[in-house]
């Protein structure tokens, strides 16, 4: 009830410093989108005054809230969903809420019940990051509950979309290249015939960057990866050497690649980067550490985690309404040791 005491303070005391109704303390606390911002500044001001804590697990019962929302990412053992996920867990503490992650290891039969699970009545609504269902599969992502997209699969979605902006980073990172003087630019993790997906849209911006310089595109610079783990990124490196292609430049699609492709080029006595130049994506804490330390596009992955739980949490509260949005993050190229030796600077 409203009078409950938290913590020896109630919501009346707040609304006495305040100078308003209890209704007014409750529609602010519940993010009432419809108040006068002096009103709310006094509101939150005798909450900090006061101390006052709300039962979070009794506002949610009264609002038939669980207070869950669910997580889905494909892979936890790459460092670029491990970190997504401990964004948005932090992304939403600050709203009371608790984060149920799923694995779904990129498995169709997985992603499917991630959707219809029976676990989805244990949480307000899910953030899903699928890859192995398709635009072919649209249908399948009109639920009865929130939910917001992340990724390249689905665009255009009946839900919320948040992603990175692919084509344009990786335009770029391969700009980056182009300008320090690097011309045979192989690319690591390439998925032959893919038309929608983060590869192809990076293998895009890599070659409207090719484009843009005036330089020629080799298919023979593609080098296939199916996972994009660490040994992958090895396996494409060595494949690249063994077949005697010219490459001064390696742009690995993700950090594990790009991590992968710097080990064979260290075992085979390749020097970086003044043989060869690599650059990764996603800007994992793991890429500051490599040796040399490694450049890598920073795809704003607090942004897509904070926007992701703020547009749910929207649509879980009824506050938002109106076709599903997309929003695509903003990007950073972070320029260190392996494109621009020990005279690399912080940021580009």
């Amino acid at each position: 009830m409203a009078g409950r005491r938290q913590g020896g303070v109630t919501m009346h005391d707040v609304a006495a410093i305040a100078g308003v109704s209890i209704k007014t303390v409750s529609n602010v606390i519940n993010g009432y989108p419809y108040i006068r911002p002096e009103t709310k500044e006094r509101v939150e001001a005798a909450i900090e005054q006061l101390g006052y804590r709300v039962n979070i697990t009794a506002r949610n019962l009264r609002q038939g809230r669980t207070g869950m929302i669910g997580l889905a990412v494909p892979e936890l053992s790459l460092p670029y969903f491990a970190e997504l996920a401990d964004s948005v867990i932090r992304a939403a503490e600050p709203h009371g809420v608790v984060v149920l992650i799923e694995q779904t290891n990129a498995i169709r039969e997985r992603e499917l019940e991630v959707l219809t699970s029976a676990r989805r009545h244990l949480t307000d609504g899910l953030i899903f990051s699928p890859l192995a269902l398709g635009a072919e599969d649209r249908e399948r992502f009109v639920v009865d509950y929130p939910m917001v997209l992340l990724g390249e699969r689905i665009f255009h979605g009946p839900a919320d979309h948040v992603t990175m902006s692919n084509v344009e980073a990786a335009r770029a990172a391969t700009r980056h290249l182009v300008e320090s003087g690097r011309t045979r630019i192989a690319v690591i993790g390439a998925h032959e015939g893919e038309t929608i997906g983060t590869a192809a849209l990076r293998v895009q911006g890599y070659r409207q960057a090719l484009e843009d310089a005036g330089l020629p595109f080799d298919p023979a610079l593609l080098a296939e990866a199916g996972a994009w783990h660490r040994s992958t990124g090895a396996a494409a490196m060595h494949r690249l050497l063994d077949a005697g292609t010219e490459i001064d430049a390696v742009f690995g699609l993700n950090d594990a690649l790009a991590l992968g492709a710097l080990r064979a080029l260290h075992a085979r006595g390749v020097a970086v980067p003044e043989d060869v130049a690599v650059l990764g994506f996603d800007d994992v804490d793991d890429a500051a550490y490599a040796s040399p330390p490694l450049t890598s596009v920073a795809p704003g992955r607090e942004q897509i985690a904070r926007t992701a739980v703020e547009l749910l949490l929207a649509r879980v509260a009824g506050t938002a309404e109106g076709e599903p949005v997309e929003v695509y993050a903003d990007f950073e190229l972070v320029v260190r040791e392996s494109t621009a030796g020990v005279h690399a600077p912080a940021r580009a």
